[in-house]
C-alpha cells in the first residue's frame, strides 16, 4: 500500500465515502489507497467497499440537488461509516492508526437550496 507520503507509506488512513473511490485514503497526504491492499479481513473489507458504494444516494446527481429525506440518508451512512471506521482501527490497532472522515455534502446541498431566490 503506497502513498505520496516520504515514507510510502501511511501512518494514519481516514475512513470517507466519495465518488468512484475506495473508501479508505491516507490522512495526511490525501492517496486514494486499494481497499485490498490495506489487510482487512474479507468480510470487513466487502462491507467497507459495499458502504462507500452507497456514498452519494442522497443527491439526485441528474438535476444536482439534494433528494427528499437527503440529510437523514447522509445521517445513517455516517453513523454505519463510523461504526466500520471503529471496527477497521480494531483490526488494524498494530499497523495504522484509524480517523472517520464524516460526509457533510447533504447539508452543503440544503445549504446551497435555501439560498436559490
Amino acid at each position: 500500500m503506497n502513498c505520496e507520503c516520504i515514507t510510502g507509506t501511511p501512518a494514519t488512513i481516514r475512513i470517507d465515502g466519495d465518488v468512484g473511490a475506495d473508501p479508505v485514503w491516507c490522512h495526511s497526504c490525501g492517496s486514494n489507497l486499494e481497499l485490498e491492499g490495506v489487510g482487512l479481513s474479507d468480510l470487513l473489507s466487502s462491507e467497507l467497499d459495499e458502504w462507500g458504494q452507497t456514498y452519494g444516494e442522497w443527491i439526485d446527481w441528474d438535476h444536482d440537488k439534494l433528494r427528499a429525506g437527503g440529510i437523514e440518508m447522509e445521517e445513517a451512512f455516517n453513523q454505519k461509516g463510523s461504526g466500520l471506521a471503529s471496527r477497521v482501527k480494531k483490526e488494524l490497532v498494530a499497523r495504522f492508526d484509524v480517523t472517520f472522515m464524516p460526509s457533510t455534502s447533504a447539508r452543503f446541498y440544503a445549504s446551497m437550496e435555501r439560498r436559490e431566490f
